[in-house]
């Protein structure tokens, strides 16, 4: 399973944060590695340098093996809290389509 991290102009893709969202998707979506070729996460800041309730957006796309993509999104006031709002939805999304099949 492939993750690839996107973000915005107005988030700093360092190399930390790489590293973290690439721990907890591992950890969280193990369970489905076997059934995905690629996980994708795109992340913005829609104010950008203002401060405003949930503004961090958080677009997850899974690519399941032989079937269509899915697709979640959030939104919520810290990145991390968009992160880990997005993993749920999902992991929810992945074990109805995955359990269907």
């Amino acid at each position: 399973m492939n993750i690839q991290l996107n973000t915005d102009k107005n988030i700093e893709g360092h190399e930390r944060l790489e590293l973290y969202i690439n721990s907890l998707v591992k950890d969280k979506m193990s369970r489905f590695a076997d059934h995905l070729t690629r996980i994708e996460i795109h992340l913005s800041d829609e104010n950008a340098a203002k401060e405003g309730p949930e503004d961090k957006k958080c677009v997850m796309e899974a690519r399941p093996k032989n079937m269509q993509p899915i697709v979640v999104s959030c939104h919520a006031d810290t990145i991390e809290k968009s992160i880990t709002i997005g993993i749920g939805k999902l992991k929810t999304a992945l074990e109805s389509r995955i359990n269907r099949s």
